[in-house]
């Protein structure tokens, strides 16, 4: 098998406008899809995602002018060997960003094709799944105006918690004073106990307002405190680590085993976030995994992508193992965002079902996953 050709289908959707610490989110969801073509007529589908504001052209230029030369009539059932080829061929110029996203489209798309070939489910190939359902959070809580939206956030709360979730990731980074606002908020909309909270930053702060704002939400017990400072600062990172009494999570802008390999080597975090579409596909998602579990330090993959993001990211949740065994030992979770979006459940025919508090892990061939070429095309930008 060989591969042929690569279809690109960078796709947008532009209403409404969104905010999170950082920027404004317009249009709100920019992806790069990926279709891989074999000459024995099998495909594979991947997506890189567009960090940020990232315009979907930059991956997809890096595809078709730097990528896809080097793997036309390469053999598509050795993902490994491709991914370092790649890898190899781009390091002087694209260690993180936008090459490494379409790094990740190309090998997630390799991994489907290996999976419809063999007739197994990608979470097979990976050694095996620990898991065939996962618990999902709520992500969500982005802003239309930025400060004083307390009361809406609240009720997007209650909606969440009406809808099975019992678990949800609020974005904060707004001003500490505004933030307690809105945790407090938020806290009071659900029963009492009853749901488990993370907070996301965006790297919004330094390290000192990064640490008022761990010690404040203390009595919350949050599950995790995500991208408190910038990624760049690893020191910070154990700043805030060391000061505050709640894991410290990070990793959705890392990229690749070299890129994790600093930060958890240096003990800066309790949980590791690679985005299997930004931070090398399932390749170096494998790599990222062995680094962080020699460390005790837990995997919790990013999701901010398409269905089939979505897809691939629940295949690498199937197969990782947990960091601490035990007993009762604290399984990863899926993180589903709840933003308004057609790619997540337009774009597959059978979209993520929330049943019983519960997703079920795709069990196909490949990714498992069917997409709509017509929603595609709609959305093409």
């Amino acid at each position: 098998m060989k591969i042929t050709e690569i279809d690109l289908t960078p796709i947008a959707f532009r209403d409404p406008p969104l905010l999170n610490s950082v920027g404004v989110h317009e249009p709100l969801a920019l992806r790069t899809i990926v279709e891989i073509h074999t000459d024995e007529g099998v495909s594979g589908w991947g997506e890189a995602l567009c960090q940020g504001l990232q315009p979907p052209g930059v991956a997809a230029g890096v595809i078709r002018h730097a990528f896809a030369p080097l793997i036309v009539d390469l053999d598509p059932l050795k993902p490994e060997v491709v991914w370092h080829r790649l890898y190899n061929q781009s390091r002087d110029f694209g260690l993180k960003g936008a090459v490494i996203g379409a790094l990740s489209a190309l090998d997630i798309a390799l991994w489907d094709i290996l999976g419809k070939t063999l007739g197994r489910p990608i979470h097979a190939l990976l050694g095996g799944a620990f898991r065939t359902r996962v618990q999902p959070y709520a992500t969500g809580f982005y802003r239309i105006r930025g400060r004083g939206e307390a009361k809406r956030l609240a009720e997007e709360a209650a909606r969440h918690y009406a809808n099975g979730f019992r678990i949800m990731k609020i974005k904060l980074g707004f001003g500490v004073d505004d933030d307690l606002v809105v945790m407090r908020a938020v806290r009071e909309a659900v029963p009492d106990g009853e749901v488990t909270f993370m907070i996301d930053t965006n790297h919004a702060y330094g390290v000192a307002d990064a640490i008022a704002l761990g010690r404040a939400l203390e009595d919350y017990r949050l599950r995790w405190y995500e991208e408190p400072v910038v990624p760049e600062d690893i020191e910070g990172y154990r700043e805030v680590r060391r000061a505050v009494g709640c894991p410290i999570a990070g990793g959705e802008n890392g990229f690749t085993l070299f890129g994790f390999r600093d930060l958890i080597g240096s003990r800066a975090i309790d949980v590791a976030q690679p985005d299997i579409a930004a931070a090398g596909g399932f390749t170096a998602c494998r790599h990222i995994t062995a680094i962080a579990h020699a460390h005790g330090i837990a995997v919790n993959p990013h999701v901010w992508g398409s269905a089939i993001g979505q897809a691939a990211s629940l295949h690498l949740l199937a197969a990782l193992p947990v960091a601490h065994p035990s007993l009762f030992a604290r399984e990863p979770i899926f993180e589903y965002d709840q933003s308004l979006h057609p790619f997540r459940r337009q774009l597959v025919q059978d979209p993520i079902e929330l049943r019983e508090g519960l997703i079920d892990v795709p069990d196909g061939p490949g990714l498992g996953i069917t997409i709509d070429r017509g929603v595609l095309e709609k959305y093409a930008s």
